[in-house]
């Protein structure tokens, strides 16, 4: 059913095009025609100039042939990591990696590469199909902000499956909700050697907001992290200002709430207990903090409809299909807060987002067979 010879062409392809977020324009303009080789109407959203990257979304419509049912759609992002300057795939053993010292893109283009082989394989088997949206977005791996500027008004499915993970015959429906927190303190700078006692370290008071926290694995459904640190201007002043950004993540709302909460209340009770005394006056930190939800909770039922046809498509093929919760978000959470029922499926990518990145053409094939399936089906 599936042409491997096509698939790992096509996906040689697409992975020797560069298509670092917000530069997708080269890779936006090859899908644009591919997909209407395919007989697609395309059009493009204007996340683009909102994003700052070189092209918008893509939606690819394909009408229904031969038979009546609710539009599935079918999502992908073209961005991919860096580093991707001079990248080269290489194919050999049946296993794609990159020439070099650069990712290889199959996060995303694997599963690009998917859902275009089984759409091939739809149209020369002439297949009965119901109307299939694939949503190609922009700037996935910089905050997902593509799927979060996509014009809605473009998609009518409500139901769809995200390529977007490793591993094959795996279906993600549980994804956590996130928030992503900014801080930044202000002290008062002094002579570190001369006057150290006029000043009030920033970076002191955020190190026993950090000592105080509780960072890591929170609780089975929880985590939270402090990823970045920024402040100070030389060995011999008191630091003023510095500023951290973090993260909290949890497959339950309330849990996300408290956890921010409690790092917020750290850098408070920190900069309170390390107030000092300056010229006959109480010197406190200021703590100046922002929370930006990042993206929302994804927990599409273990029954949900799109998961039962899933499992009935690789039923029919002989497979069994495990179905788990996974740690981070992705385009489908966004989808999922729009009232789009969307799971995701592993494309076989591996290594993602390092230079040992790899995918079997095998493993593609694979999923592209499963996708025929649910097409068939849905």
């Amino acid at each position: 059913m599936i042409n491997n010879e096509r698939l790992a062409a096509e996906f040689a392809r697409q992975a020797a095009i560069p298509s670092p977020s917000f530069c997708e324009g080269e890779i936006s303009e090859y899908l644009r025609k591919r997909f209407e080789a395919l007989g697609a109407v395309v059009v493009m959203d204007d996340a683009g100039p909102r994003a700052g990257s070189q092209s918008g979304n893509l939606i690819a419509s394909f009408a229904a042939h031969g038979k009546s049912c609710e539009p599935l759609m079918l999502s992908v992002h073209m961005d991919t990591v860096g580093p991707v300057e001079g990248v080269t795939p290489v194919l050999k053993d049946g296993v794609f990696t990159s020439a070099g010292d650069t990712v290889l893109g199959a996060d995303d283009k694997a599963g690009i590469v998917e859902i275009i082989e089984a759409l091939e394989v739809v149209r020369e088997q002439n297949i009965p199909h119901g109307p299939i949206e694939v949503v190609v977005t922009i700037c996935e791996e910089v905050g997902l902000l593509g799927a979060k500027l996509l014009d809605l008004s473009k998609v009518s499915a409500r139901r769809g499956l995200a390529l977007d993970t490793s591993g094959v015959d795996l279906v993600i429906h549980r994804a956590p909700c996130a928030n992503k927190l900014e801080f930044e303190i202000t002290g008062r700078e002094a002579h570190a050697g001369i006057s150290p006692e006029k000043g009030l370290s920033a970076i002191r008071v955020a190190a026993r907001a950090i000592d105080g926290m509780q960072l890591g694995r929170i609780d089975e459904e929880t985590t939270a992290n402090i990823g970045s640190i920024e402040g100070g201007l030389a060995s011999n002043i008191v630091p003023k200002r510095v500023a951290l950004v973090g993260e909290a993540r949890s497959h339950d709302a309330g849990k996300l709430a408290r956890q921010t909460e409690h790092m917020l209340s750290c850098f408070e009770q920190a900069a309170r207990e390390l107030a000092v005394e300056i010229d006959g006056r109480t010197v406190q930190a200021q703590v100046k903090s922002e929370v930006v939800s990042d993206y929302p909770l994804m927990a599409v039922p273990r029954d949900a409809g799109i998961i039962r046809l899933v499992e009935e498509a690789g039923a029919s093929l002989g497979r069994s299909i495990e179905v788990r919760s996974a740690g981070g978000g992705s385009d489908a959470n966004i989808y999922n807060g729009h009232g789009i029922e969307t799971v995701i499926l592993g494309t076989g990518m591996t290594n993602v987002h390092s230079v040992e990145e790899c995918v079997k053409v095998a493993d593609m094939a694979r999923v592209a067979e499963l996708l025929v399936e649910v097409i068939r089906r849905a």
